[in-house]
């Protein structure tokens, strides 16, 4: 497989009113997302103080249970020898309580994720609803080739011990240029176009690459306001590297572009860079789609 860097130096096209009118009406969608998120994060902060209300109840009973079985052991001897048994038992029983208990703090302190990010532990992806003592809620998202990435509408009550022991992949989340963990609800998505080998290669990849800027330029000036000189790493390549790259097979040519957009609206962003590009190939005839 072959692996072909894409100029950047050329002229590219002025955005047409068509595209900012476009972009606009985008970020109007986005606004009232995040503003959702917003009532969403408060709500989860009321959650939290009453989960660290049942927390410090839950810790007084555990510590009354072992102070009065302690005591028992010492005023009333004739039991002693059932404890340790009594112990192992509720050890045994419980401890997968335990590990999820202990992970909720982990999750907590550590930050591993977050109310709204959305993430993927094993094989369950969705975007986290609730953080509790023993589960986290996550509302479900489908998988790319099923779904689209799109969410559901069910709910997927993950224990939280599984992050002891399983990969936490955190879409919401990413490294700023001075390695410092942020959040962040950009990230780089990728469009993929087929295209007959007698197409024009070069022209293919210009078109896509002009589209794919006039479409994605809202995002990449809405991140550099929001995170200033804490953006994310991946904005540099955006800025800076290349955008587009060719794959040639043996029946067609791959062009694949990738593109910065908010994570929930990469998928009508994909979709509106897939209609412009077939909308302009079909006013010629040198771009074949394979």
């Amino acid at each position: 497989m072959t692996l072909a860097k894409v100029n950047k130096n050329k002229r590219l096209p002025q955005t047409s009113y068509s595209d900012k009118s476009v972009n606009s009406e985008r970020l109007s969608g986005d606004a009232s997302r995040r503003s959702a998120k917003v009532k969403a994060i408060k709500a989860e902060a009321k959650r939290r103080n009453i989960n660290l209300i049942t927390t410090i109840v839950t810790c007084a009973a555990v510590l009354v249970f072992i102070a009065a079985t302690i005591l028992a052991a010492i005023y009333l001897p004739q039991i002693a020898i059932y404890v340790p048994i009594v112990a192992l038992g509720l050890a045994l029983a419980l401890q997968k309580y335990t590990a999820s208990f202990v992970a909720f703090f982990v999750i907590t302190f550590s930050k591993i994720y977050d109310l709204g990010d959305r993430i993927r532990i094993g094989n369950t992806k969705g975007d986290v609803r609730h953080i509790g003592l023993l589960h986290t809620t996550l509302e479900e998202v489908g998988e790319d080739e099923k779904l689209g990435g799109e969410v559901t509408g069910r709910l997927i009550s993950v224990p939280n011990l599984i992050i002891l022991d399983q990969p936490v992949l955190n879409y919401s989340k990413d490294y700023s240029p001075g390695f410092e963990p942020i959040s962040s609800d950009y990230m780089f998505d990728e469009v993929r176009i087929p295209i007959t080998t007698d197409s024009n290669v070069e022209k293919a990849t210009h078109l896509l690459e002009r589209i794919m800027k006039s479409q994605d330029e809202v995002y990449l000036k809405q991140a550099r306001q929001v995170f200033q000189d804490g953006y994310p790493r991946f904005l540099d390549e955006a800025m800076s590297g290349p955008r587009v790259l060719v794959f040639v097979e043996p029946q067609h040519i791959w062009i694949k572009g990738k593109f910065v957009a908010p994570l929930k609206s990469r998928n009508d962003l994909r979709s509106s860079i897939l209609l412009q590009f077939i909308k302009e190939t079909k006013a010629g005839s040198d771009i074949k789609l394979a």
